[in-house]
């Protein structure tokens, strides 16, 4: 009975998207194509500036660090089905921590999809998967290693990557090996640890980073973040609207105590201790140096 509903949805789905067909569907694959920032204008959306250039830019490793309610779920969803749309055979994998969070991705690919039309026609659809005609493919998953390794993507993106684990993101990794995939990590922080907390706080050029803090969104009013401010600690305000890495809280020793501790740097040598006596020996178990021996056998006949 489940497998019969399942294919009932997924016939319903599909008459959907053959209802919402894109009339001139070259004409959309091309303004897409020429200006990826299309995906949001053609749906009626006016883009945030950071959207418009994550959507611009081609850099194969990218963090974003958003505020909540800053658009990053919708961003992600315009930025995996442009992909599966312009290039054939393409599979596109959208993680999240749980299938509640993976849901909600897949749930905004959909809006979008209701909203353009298809220009590609869907062959088939599930609540977590979406097949076009042309071979590619859009997969929304919770993060585990059971659900995922069985991949290989052309572009994965994770949400909400700080609540993801380090040993889930190194087998994610091997997925882009074969075809230079491209990676995409969005997230709110959430502490200074982790492997997303690491990569936005690494040197060098390997990530891309954009930040986007809640006064940079026009959707979030000052009032409202006024309100805020009153009624969250100090340290939540900052990590959920200023995009702050902060300490977690009950933390008792701070990560750069703890960094310290653990570095070499600044810290003098401490003096060698005096080397300590040596063990008594097999043949003399009680004796101990500088003190005279003691005759077992003696002492056990005394105490007779």
């Amino acid at each position: 009975m489940a497998g019969m509903a399942e294919l009932r949805y997924s016939l319903k789905q599909l008459q959907k998207s053959t209802d919402k067909m894109t009339p001139d569907s070259d004409k959309v694959l091309s303004a897409i194509k020429a200006d990826p920032a299309m995906m949001f204008r053609l749906s009626g959306r006016t883009p945030d500036q950071w959207q418009t250039a994550l959507l611009r830019s081609s850099h194969p490793r990218t963090l974003v660090n958003c505020c909540r309610q800053s658009g990053k779920s919708l961003t992600a969803a315009a930025l995996a089905l442009r992909s599966a749309w312009l290039i054939p055979g393409m599979t596109v994998l959208l993680l999240a921590p749980s299938m509640r969070q993976s849901g909600e991705l897949y749930l905004k690919v959909r809006e979008l999809i209701d909203d353009l039309g298809s220009p590609v026609p869907m062959t088939s659809e599930t609540t977590t998967k979406i097949d076009f005609a042309h071979g590619s493919r859009i997969v929304c998953l919770p993060a585990s290693e059971s659900t995922v390794r069985c991949y290989t993507a052309a572009l994965l993106v994770i949400d909400e990557s700080s609540r993801v684990s380090p040993s889930l993101y190194a087998a994610c990794r091997p997925m882009m090996a074969t075809n230079n995939g491209r990676l995409i990590a969005l997230s709110t922080p959430a502490g200074r640890i982790g492997w997303w907390a690491d990569a936005w706080h690494s040197p060098g050029p390997t990530w891309s980073r954009t930040m986007v803090t809640a006064d940079q969104c026009p959707r979030i009013s000052k009032a409202f973040l006024a309100e805020e401010r009153e009624a969250l600690p100090p340290r939540l305000y900052r990590q959920e609207y200023d995009c702050a890495f902060e300490e977690g809280v009950g933390a008792v020793f701070s990560s750069e105590d703890i960094a310290r501790c653990l570095s070499d740097d600044g810290i003098a040598p401490l003096e060698l201790l005096p080397a300590l006596p040596s063990r008594p020996t097999q043949s003399d178990p009680l004796s101990l140096p500088g003190t005279g021996e003691i005759n077992c056998t003696q002492e056990v006949a005394s105490v007779l």
